[in-house]
């Protein structure tokens, strides 16, 4: 009987380790993605909600940038409905972005510094009237929020958007 239950244990390795080469599920919370998993497993899922048309796009993400802050966020939306969209309206939100100063700013926000003597404290970011005049493009752009006389934050819905445009443009 030894022998059988010996046989038996090596066959249940052997189907645990083919099931993990076979895995292409994501990977569990706080578990970095193996090289030996599937790249695309994001992809094969959006493919496999997505029948005709013209396809869709999704984002998602999950980010600590300080301490004690998380932020999970997900968007899809219909290619179709996004071919449709009147994209000069994203004008505005998008020249926010585009000054090294208001960049450094986010960064900066995200990273913990919410107050704007703090913010004033960082090299690079020019004379107090400058780095106001940056933080209200921000904010009226959407990219920050006051929550206070002179603190900022990154909205939530915001963060993952927000890295999203910036590995975008990155890469």
């Amino acid at each position: 009987m030894t022998s059988l239950e010996e046989r038996v244990a090596a066959l249940e390795e052997q189907v645990t380790a083919l099931a993990a080469r076979l895995d292409r599920s994501p990977p569990e919370a706080g578990e970095a993605v193996p090289r030996t998993r599937d790249v695309f497993w994001a992809l094969e899922g959006l493919k496999r909600r997505v029948t005709g048309g013209a396809g869709a796009v999704l984002y998602a993400g999950v980010v600590a940038p300080a301490e004690g802050e998380r932020y999970e966020w997900q968007y899809g939306a219909a290619a179709a409905d996004l071919m449709a969209e009147d994209w000069s309206a994203a004008a505005g939100a998008l020249s926010a972005l585009a000054h090294p100063v208001r960049l450094r700013l986010l960064r900066e926000v995200l990273g913990g510094r919410h107050a704007a003597s703090e913010l004033s404290e960082v090299e690079g970011l020019g004379t107090s009237g400058q780095l106001y005049h940056h933080l209200r493009q921000l904010v009226g752009a959407g990219w920050l929020r006051a929550t206070g006389r002179g603190q900022y934050v990154v909205p939530a819905e915001r963060v993952v958007p927000l890295l999203v445009t910036l590995t975008a443009a990155t890469r």
